[in-house]
């Protein structure tokens, strides 16, 4: 069992290293000119606005859900059945509504969301899960959800602008979330849940080897670090990366790995 003070480190850390992810976003946008706000990302009729958008809204739904777990209940039953339009899509709605702002109003937005983020996690109790859209989460878990989508959007972005960023060790974070999520991917393509566990052996951007699940696993993933988070957030077609499997498992897994909630993405094209 871990103890109040290690829990409390452990989310200390990974509230820091959303910080710092955060803060790696905020620089490719802080100083956008109105227009490049409307240039488009490869995920279909989003903008880098739509993005940040994102963020911020599934920031709102983040603290609502850590500050008050009945409330965050209720919010999503009326929001989810009471859309403008039959069968409209509330993650888009949201995107979008989001999008129409200024940006320099949006901005301002997400920067208060995410602060709001870390403030609600940090005083959450650590045992407690709180209430999300897939299953529920403890505030570690939910902040490393929240590191994982500011990763991933934050390359859509980057892809939009032809920046590129600097790998960090911070991937570590959503490399454990992209292997904890295994089995829910399974389920999501109404697989059953494998019967042998998979083993990472994923090259760090720092140097050196993460070797995570359990040793002697008969299936493994191999490769760099940064491929395999690509791979998982969907950023990037399994035959652009760098990435081997061995065993059936492994090899069943890599081209449906998801580690985000909701219905399975469509993915990038190869080569996109």
């Amino acid at each position: 069992m871990t103890e109040p003070n290690a829990a409390s480190d452990v989310l200390g850390g990974l509230l820091a290293d959303l910080r710092a992810e955060s803060a790696v976003l905020d620089g490719l946008v802080a100083g956008l000119p109105t227009g490049d706000w409307a240039r488009p990302t490869p995920a279909e009729g989003w903008t880098v606005a739509h993005q940040i958008a994102h963020l911020a809204w599934t920031d709102d739904w983040t603290a609502l859900a850590a500050r008050d777990p009945e409330d965050f209940g209720a919010s999503l039953g009326g929001r989810f059945t009471d859309l403008p339009a039959a069968g409209a899509d509330p993650v888009e709605e949201g995107a979008r509504e989001g999008a129409a702002a200024e940006p320099a109003a949006l901005l301002a937005r997400w920067r208060a969301g995410r602060a709001e983020v870390q403030a609600a996690l940090a005083a959450a109790p650590a045992g407690v899960r709180l209430p999300w859209f897939g299953p529920p989460m403890k505030p570690a878990s939910m902040a490393t959800a929240r590191l994982m989508e500011t990763w991933a959007h934050g390359q859509d972005v980057a892809d939009a602008l032809g920046a590129t960023r600097e790998p960090t060790d911070r991937l570590r974070h959503i490399a454990h979330l992209g292997l904890r999520t295994l089995g829910f991917a399974f389920a999501l393509h109404g697989l059953p849940a494998p019967e042998r566990p998979v083993r990472l052996e994923l090259t760090a951007p720092t140097g050196g080897t993460w070797s995570l699940g359990p040793a002697g696993a008969e299936d493994v993933v191999a490769g760099p670090a940064l491929d395999f988070c690509l791979l998982v957030t969907q950023r990037r077609h399994r035959d652009d990366l760098a990435l081997t499997a061995t065993g059936s498992v492994a090899t069943a897994w890599l081209p449906i790995a998801q580690a985000f909630a909701g219905a399975p993405g469509k993915g990038r094209q190869p080569g996109a």
